[in-house]
């Protein structure tokens, strides 16, 4: 059996963050300032650890970008090219190439802020160009699911449900923002809707071969996942935000 690169990529990846995970157990948690902005309602919260964990094995990269004086847009500008890499790559039936362009534009949304946080560079203009950019990032990974989905009854409509349930979500937190009220609650949030993207996109050839199933049947259930749990999300924030809106005006 012919071994792909991708996949053998992934399984020496997984081997080193196993490794990793243990070395960061033993020596003890270690406080971040992301990470406990950024915290996860992932498996129920005990994602944190993780969320720890990941941004423990980047202080590496922290070192490399500020030997570098790599600039937040750099990293910015990255992610938006691995993101549009990543739809073409799932659109042409590349999954596993797609799920780690997803993965390094999602490695690039994080070092943006840390960078711009370490050398002082914060801004509105960081803030909207990031906000914004994620946008098109998760836009173009999920366009290339609509066409990959092609051949399913129903795939693109699922992948075209995931694509506007995953821009609702943000769009509630900044609507109720603007109006002075803060809502971060819901499952489905970016990093896990990232997370479980790369995780399908490695892992549906496998599973289509060992299941005897047709490529993208493991796509497919993921993204109707998501679908469900961004749309609920979204509902959830916008009645959430509605309702403190109507008492903060005695309504």
């Amino acid at each position: 059996m012919r071994l792909e690169p991708a996949l053998v990529m992934l399984v020496v990846v997984l081997a080193a963050a196993i490794l990793s995970i243990l070395v960061y157990a033993a020596r003890g948690p270690a406080e971040d300032h992301d990470a406990k902005t950024r915290g996860t309602q992932f498996l129920m919260g005990g994602g944190n650890f993780l969320v720890h964990w990941f941004l423990w094995a980047l202080t590496p990269l922290d070192r490399l970008a500020a030997v570098l004086r790599l600039t937040p847009d750099f990293f910015n500008f990255s992610g938006l090219f691995f993101g549009a890499l990543s739809g073409l790559a799932i659109g042409i039936g590349e999954l596993e190439w797609g799920g780690w362009a997803i993965a390094l534009g999602g490695v690039s949304d994080i070092m943006d802020g840390r960078v711009a946080r370490a050398r002082g560079l914060s801004s509105d203009y960081g803030k909207f160009i990031d906000a914004t950019l994620d946008r098109f990032v998760e836009s173009f990974a999920l366009l290339g699911f609509v066409y990959f989905l092609r051949a399913f009854a129903y795939g693109p409509l699922i992948a075209a449900a995931a694509l506007g349930g995953s821009l609702l979500v943000p769009y509630a937190r900044a609507r109720g923002e603007s109006v002075g009220v803060l809502c971060k609650e819901g499952l489905m949030q970016r990093a896990e809707r990232l997370a479980l993207l790369c995780l399908v996109c490695w892992s549906d050839g496998v599973l289509a071969r060992a299941l005897g199933r047709p490529e993208g049947s493991a796509a497919l259930l993921v993204l109707g996942l998501i679908a469900v749990g961004t749309l609920a999300t979204a509902a959830h924030r916008t009645l959430w935000i509605a309702a403190r809106l109507l008492e903060r005006d005695g309504r």
